[in-house]
């Protein structure tokens, strides 16, 4: 069974008690999550039958292609004020010219998994939190597992697929647009040339820091669906609840989201 009636734990006393009730409760809620994207990552084995394939295709659209307008809107930007830090930086030491390489490592390395990742939790997590809390508190998800439909299969699994597959190319195509914002701030604010900005841009980028950018976006994508789905299934007390999951699930997300892009960088270059 997928829904359940949260415990209920009688408040401690002390600021010790009330530690360890939210320890506890974390690693409660932690270990059944967990248990949710192992069985949703089992049934994408299912991800090739007819159904599985619209959906994920559905998915794909609304998650992805959907979102391309504010991701290219925070993309420029985010692209203009890297270019413009930087180059004020470097132009006390004559070194503006190197702007674009400064701009496009930290675009792949860090900046567009990054902002991609916390656009898609505020704005894709925060839906689908809200959509299944709702189907959760009005029995619809109870309904599934009655007529012996898995709702993982059914519900989990074709947006974790569709997550999944969208968050590296939405976080390509803003590492891409914060490029071109950053060479337009470069020069027009900065004198330096186009030629010169891409030249420098593209000769020091390696290919590591396009494949941790890529590996960041995929574990965001997991991770923000993950949580969305889990939030939405725990939801409880009609309205109320949903609206509590669904805050829940923005917050949690964003803080797996710095850990995670830490641990990852940590990993790979420290």
């Amino acid at each position: 069974m997928i829904t359940r009636e949260p415990e209920y734990f009688p408040p401690p006393a002390g600021l010790l008690g009330r530690m360890g009730r939210w320890a506890m409760l974390s690693c409660r809620e932690t270990g059944r999550a967990t248990l949710l994207l192992l069985k949703a990552l089992v049934c994408l084995r299912h991800i090739f039958g007819r159904r599985a394939r619209r959906e994920t295709v559905v998915d794909m659209y609304a998650y992805g292609i959907r979102s391309l307008g504010v991701i290219t809107i925070v993309a420029v930007f985010t692209g203009m004020v890297l270019a413009l830090n930087t180059g004020i930086a470097l132009r006390d030491f004559n070194q503006e010219a190197n702007v674009g390489t400064a701009v496009m490592v930290s675009m792949l390395r860090e900046m567009g998994p990054f902002m991609t990742g916390l656009i898609l939790a505020a704005c894709v997590g925060s839906a689908m939190a809200a959509q299944l809390g709702t189907m959760t508190v009005s029995e619809e998800v109870a309904a599934l597992e009655i007529m012996s439909i898995d709702p993982v299969r059914f519900l989990v699994m074709p947006r974790l697929a569709a997550m999944a597959v969208m968050t590296p190319l939405l976080s390509f195509y803003t590492c891409i647009m914060g490029v071109m914002g950053g060479g337009v701030v470069a020069n027009l604010l900065l004198s330096v040339s186009w030629p010169n900005y891409m030249d420098n841009a593209l000769r020091f980028a390696k290919n590591k820091d396009l494949f941790v950018g890529m590996l960041k976006a995929v574990v965001f994508g997991i991770l923000i669906t993950t949580v969305a789905c889990h939030e939405g299934f725990s939801a409880s007390k009609g309205a109320v609840g949903v609206g509590l999951a669904t805050r829940k699930a923005v917050i949690v997300s964003f803080l797996l989201i710095l850990f995670f892009g830490l641990l990852i960088t940590g990993l790979f270059y420290y």
